[in-house]
């Protein structure tokens, strides 16, 4: 690889860095010295820097590596688990957040001890617990590092081998991940990541442009025109049983699993936790939402692009979306890339090192204190926590290489431990008042050896997210069974007493059916009815159909809908 090429790349990355992490700290001086301010940004976060923080947070090296290569290698149909978690970013911004915020949580377990008991709290942070440690920050770290030697080539530039050179990018990438979380506590996370994420979005919109221009050798629209025209079942999002996403699964346990992972996973809802108020709150979570309409635009496109310009011939799809950014993107804007791309794995690798040590010390280590301990003893705890945590995931991630099933397999298989069995514990706690802890102990438990059993004994032949759907209706199922026949002796009694302002942003309502009309949209239009084969002359008609439904339901909710809801919500904070 040409010196002057990474030469330049390096120190326009290292300036792009330094800029996010100069901007972070100046935003971030003197709010880091409290509990709530070190955990929660002193719950004083705005709309967009949650809405940036959540989705920098959930896309990383995985998503722009793994998603362009699922569609250079199937098609559109992995886009189901980015577009379709604008239903779960809905229902997390109308339902649980108001109850979270009323309830002036910082963690989840925390919630659930209120809930339920301190049984419940310790089992689900061991769940969060092991599942961060030995699965997610690992892969964040293990993908973040792949994507950097892949596209950068680090293995010649050290003259190491790729193993060697694996374990050194690991732990360059995750020392100065570290920094944010360790020194700067949530708001420097959150900061960091509303930047970082508009220049994801500035990447998302070039790479396909470029890529478009070198298709239609210099022409961005022969390059659309081209893709429009040949090979169009590229494009297509429904997936069939042999795709990577079967259509199916969109409504049996991807709508649980998304549920779980955008209102109930504690490094995801802690920039929500951490909100202004509750309008602020709700606008971040709804306009993560929207950003996850781009997604296939932005993280998708390119892979459709590179099977046009490369066809089968790249040894590994995941190898797509690097080779298409190196051959396309001029050397002018490789540095900003590379700070784009390790500010989204940083930006992962330092909020679930966030939320680690949130869990630790708020849910193990303060509750086991036999004293009231101050909040600079707690932030210093928190500190070597995510030191430690740091350390053993660099001794992790580099073995996940060695793995035979692939990265993205063990993510889906691990994930599937805790997932579900949390999500069905806080839906039915919230909405139930007689179902007892114990009920929550045994399907934590009988989820586990349940799971095991099917995925590693009896290997079932069903797809994995079917298995997620039929789990949670089992399990919601036997809680309310055990609720009914072993009630608690008095029901259990939601007792507000909320930090922030209550009030919901008015067009909550409204922006909630806009986003879920955007959701149909996409797929109408990814689809044999769109651009698929040619379309179908009723892809207009539907097309204005969501449009005009969406606009009266967006009218009707504002002059009743949003009200009643806002009355509902003060009900409910009075008691």
């Amino acid at each position: 690889m040409d010196f002057e090429y990474i030469l330049w790349t390096l120190v326009s990355c290292t300036f792009f860095m330094g800029l996010v992490a100069w901007i972070s700290y100046q935003k971030t001086k003197g709010a880091v010295d409290t509990k709530d301010g070190y955990f929660l940004a002193g719950r004083g976060l705005t709309g967009v820097f949650i809405a940036g923080s959540m989705v920098l947070t959930n896309l990383s090296a995985e998503q722009m590596i793994g998603l362009n290569g699922s569609a250079y290698g199937f098609n559109m149909s992995s886009m189901a688990w980015e577009v379709t978690a604008g239903v779960a970013t809905i229902v997390m911004a109308l339902v649980f957040l108001p109850k979270y915020l009323s309830g002036a949580f910082s963690t989840l377990p925390e919630f659930l001890s209120n809930r339920f008991d301190e049984g419940v709290r310790r089992m689900t942070v061991v769940l969060f617990m092991v599942g961060y440690g030995l699965i997610t920050i690992p892969s964040i770290l293990y993908s973040g590092s792949i994507a950097v030697l892949q596209l950068f080539d680090v293995p010649a530039l050290l003259n190491l081998n790729y193993s060697s050179s694996l374990v050194v990018t690991i732990i360059a990438v995750g020392l100065i991940g570290s920094i944010y979380a360790v020194f700067g506590g949530l708001k420097a996370v959150a900061v960091s990541d509303t930047i970082n994420g508009i220049g994801l979005l500035i990447i998302g919109i070039v790479v396909p442009l470029f890529g478009f221009a070198a298709l239609g050798d210099g022409s961005v629209s022969d390059g659309i025109a081209h893709v429009l025209n040949n090979h169009t079942e590229k494009l297509n999002a429904i997936g069939s049983p042999t795709d990577p996403t079967p259509f199916g699964t969109l409504f049996t346990g991807m709508l649980f699993a998304n549920l779980f992972y955008w209102g109930t996973n504690q490094y995801v809802i802690q920039r929500t936790l951490g909100a202004q108020n509750l309008a602020e709150g709700q606008k971040g979570v709804l306009l993560s939402g929207y950003f996850k309409l781009l997604v296939p635009f932005m993280m998708m496109l390119p892979g459709v692009i590179a099977f046009h310009l490369y066809g089968g011939e790249l040894q590994s799809i995941d190898l797509a979306f690097p080779t298409l950014v190196k051959d396309v993107l001029p050397v002018y804007m490789s540095g900003f890339f590379l700070a784009v791309l390790l500010g989204a794995v940083f930006s992962s690798f330092n909020s679930l090192l966030n939320s680690a040590a949130t869990l630790f010390v708020l849910d193990v280590y303060s509750p086991a204190l036999k004293r009231p301990a101050t909040d600079q003893h707690l932030i210093k705890v928190a500190k070597i926590a995510s030191v430690v945590i740091a350390v053993f995931s660099f001794i992790v991630s580099p073995l996940l290489q060695y793995a035979p099933e692939g990265l993205f397999q063990i993510i889906r298989i691990f994930t599937g431990f805790y997932n579900i069995p949390i999500i069905a514990i806080v839906i039915v706690g919230l909405f139930t008042k007689r179902v007892p802890p114990i009920a929550a102990k045994l399907v934590i438990i009988l989820h586990i050896i349940v799971y095991a059993l099917l995925k590693f004994v009896i290997d079932v032949d069903i797809n994995f997210i079917h298995i997620y759907g039929i789990l949670f209706v089992a399990e919601v199922g036997l809680m309310l069974l055990i609720g009914h026949y072993a009630p608690l002796a008095s029901p259990w009694h939601y007792h507000p007493h909320s930090k922030v302002d209550m009030t919901p942003w008015a067009y909550a309502i409204p922006a909630a059916i806009t986003l879920f009309a955007g959701i149909i949209l996409i797929y109408i239009t990814f689809s044999p009815l769109g651009l698929v084969d040619g379309g179908s002359p009723l892809y207009l008609p539907l097309v204005a159909t969501v449009v005009v439904a969406a606009a009266l339901l967006c009218r009707l909710s504002l002059r009743r809908w949003s009200q009643a809801y806002r009355k509902a919500l003060h009900w409910n904070e009075d008691g």
